[in-house]
């Protein structure tokens, strides 16, 4: 049989990438099914010849929004079903798959901790790398960072020295804070929950990270940037952080919870600019 007298067509997302696994249903007028067929890998469909009529296709795959088009079939059984453009379901159209990574100058790794029950103090990192490998499904993606400890910046000399020291960081004995993510759990249109494990004070925890997908755009170096927004709430004794001090009226000097703040700006590839 000739391989070219059947469904054809391609699924793509709306910036181009391939929808591997894209289920397409054909149905006659009367509603009732005819064929079912599925992409592959590079989002092109294969099927077999349909016979002569008018047929209405659905497309559908997981976290996209449905595609129809009418569809006419000729004597050889030849079906054309073009490409396909499918919208993300909910929510800004994601980054496509593959490294990016994070450019720290436009990003920021920060701490809020409470402060004798009533401000609060806030520190950042003045020096951390890392990098997301998206992936198709985007579920499956992956993210690394590598914070390095002893540049906590909270603005005070002494309170920082202070943190680097064995009664907080321990930045002599564990100079890296790392965080493997190991995939992503959709919470809502932007929303995502990512997966992973926080090494921190020579101690790993699970810690999930709470995720706002900002959106991907063009540089004006010719590259492409995505960007998120991501906080967790830690205990610092879970990474035998236990120092404190409780003043004479009973409140701890330092709140037991700690907030981190992430802003992340990264790039498209596996190295950053050099502009």
């Amino acid at each position: 049989m000739d391989e070219s007298q059947g469904l054809r067509g391609t699924v793509r997302t709306k910036d181009g990438w391939p929808v591997p696994n894209a289920i397409v249903t054909v149905t006659d007028l009367a509603g009732r099914q005819v064929a079912r067929e599925r992409t592959g890998d590079d989002g092109v469909l294969a099927g077999g010849p349909l016979p002569a009529g008018t047929y209405t296709a659905i497309v559908t795959a997981a976290g996209h929004r449905p595609d129809a088009a009418t569809l006419v079939v000729h004597g050889s059984g030849a079906a054309d079903l073009g490409t396909r453009a499918l919208e993300r379901a909910g929510g800004t159209a994601l980054p496509p798959p593959g490294p990016w990574t994070i450019d720290p100058v436009h990003s920021s790794v920060g701490a809020v901790a409470r402060h004798l029950g009533l401000t609060s103090v806030r520190g950042r990192f003045a020096a951390f790398e890392g990098r997301v490998e998206v992936a198709e499904p985007v579920e499956a993606s992956r993210v690394t960072a590598r914070i390095e400890a002893a540049s906590i910046d909270t603005g005070t000399k002494m309170r920082d020295d202070h943190l680097r020291s064995a009664d907080f960081l321990s930045a002599d004995e564990h100079p890296v804070i790392t965080y493997e993510g190991d995939g992503l759990t959709a919470a809502g249109p932007d929303r995502w929950t990512v997966h992973g494990d926080l090494t921190l004070n020579g101690v790993t925890q699970r810690v999930d990270l709470d995720m706002t997908y900002l959106g991907t755009s063009a540089d004006p170096w010719g590259g492409m940037r995505t960007a998120f927004r991501a906080t967790a709430e830690l205990r610092r004794s879970d990474f035998g952080i236990r120092f404190n001090q409780i003043m004479e009226a009973g409140v701890a000097l330092v709140g037991e919870s700690l907030r981190v703040e992430l802003e992340i700006q990264a790039v498209r590839g596996t190295e950053l600019p050099s502009a």
